[in-house]
């Protein structure tokens, strides 16, 4: 089955809504502007709304037939503090900000699902449709679990899906099991002595003992970590000294970590410790860490993995253009709460190639409107399979 055909026909009005964001973006948990523009018109679709989840998020929940059994449907709603390079007429028009992971996309996507459920309701049960703020670095997705989402709005699946730049336009990739990475932050504090940059016996230099801690982290992947997992320590900040010709009294490191699983997290975190520990003393400097958990690995359940890529076939129509097996993807995704509290899955939808620099995260990336309907129906099919009607 292709694209719906209800909603290839609303397709130009997708294109406006999601426009609209992405000329007005707003970033974590300022989404006031965004989440009244998808409450508005889910209550013009007739469609229950709950607002003030996660302070900008938006529920909303339909009812067709007799039966109790629900599942969500996840969307995020922020954008990111990046300077927009594009120069086309939906360009952004709040300075530093802009929809630069195609968050305009997805909600644009499950606004266009829920209005077509709405008009039809070909299914029985209950969907709740889950507009989350602050996904970027803040775990929107957390708070809104921690703040009762599961308890207030009950299901027995949640799935999410997200573009992916550089797959062909409206190919499916997705994989049961760990996923995506884990997301953790660290800082090391570094104290040595300062002194005069021409004397530099007088000093415990905090810089080359900082120097000489960046380099031994890197044995944590390379010789504490199992050849055949996957992880990641990047020190991405150093900030010490304010002169050409004074040592500084210190120097701090920050990073960040990624995994698949909670034992590698917990060596890593431990590693990270012991080694600026030591390597500091060996200087006779000290060093403090402070290691910060953020997002887990995001884990697909393999029943709803394997409904979602029924649905991804049947929506394209050629069971190759589904990667069932995708490599594993080092970014994280806060969606990974939801999937800690509820079994459910996420998807991988191609945006298409990413020439010019059109990839996540980029000051020229675009969403593609041309996926708008197949991520709409992708997800208008997944309900009506999961929930089916009777006969």
């Amino acid at each position: 089955m292709p694209v719906i055909n209800r909603i290839a026909a609303f397709h130009e009005d997708m294109i406006g809504w999601r426009q609209e964001i992405h000329r007005h973006p707003e970033t974590a948990f300022e989404e006031h502007r965004t989440a009244e523009l998808v409450a508005r018109q889910l209550e013009a679709f007739g469609i229950s709304v709950d607002r003030g989840l996660a302070g900008t998020g938006v529920v909303g929940t339909l009812r067709a037939g007799s039966s109790d059994r629900a599942i969500a449907l996840r969307a995020d709603l922020d954008a990111l503090h990046i300077q927009e390079k594009n120069e086309f007429a939906h360009r952004s028009t709040v300075a530093g900000k802009m929809h630069a992971c195609g968050h305009d996309g997805h909600t644009t996507m499950l606004l266009g699902a829920a209005r077509y459920l709405a008009e039809t309701r070909k299914f029985d049960g209950v969907v709740h449709f889950v507009f989350q703020p602050a996904e970027e670095n803040e775990g929107g997705g957390r708070v809104m679990v921690e703040q009762g989402l599961f308890a207030k709005f009950p299901c027995e699946a949640v799935y999410g899906m997200h573009n992916w730049p550089g797959r062909p336009t409206g190919d499916f990739a997705i994989k049961a099991g760990p996923m995506m990475a884990s997301y953790d932050v660290f800082e090391i504090v570094v104290e040595g002595r300062g002194s005069h940059g021409a004397m530099p016996h007088q000093s415990i230099d905090p810089v080359v003992v900082a120097a000489q801690i960046v380099v031994a982290l890197q044995t944590i992947v390379s010789r504490n970590v199992k050849p055949a997992d996957a992880a990641v320590v990047s020190v991405t900040q150093i900030h010490g000294g304010d002169t050409w010709n004074v040592i500084p009294d210190e120097v701090v490191l920050r990073g960040t970590t990624r995994c698949f699983s909670r034992e590698i997290r917990d060596q890593m975190q431990r590693r990270i410790d012991e080694i600026a520990g030591q390597v500091a003393a060996a200087f006779g400097a000290r060093a403090t860490t402070r290691y910060e958990r953020r997002y887990p690995a995001l884990v697909n359940d393999p029943d709803a993995v394997r409904r979602a890529v029924g649905v991804a076939t049947e929506i394209t129509g050629d069971a190759a253009r589904v990667e069932t097996d995708c490599e594993l993807v080092m970014g994280s995704e806060d969606f990974a709460f939801m999937l800690e509290a509820k079994p459910g899955a996420y998807i991988m939808i191609g945006n298409g190639g990413g020439e010019g620099g059109r990839m996540l995260h980029n000051a020229r990336y675009d969403f593609n409107d041309a996926i708008l309907p197949i991520g709409a129906s992708y997800w208008a099919r997944l309900v009506e399979t999961s929930l089916p009607a009777a006969k």
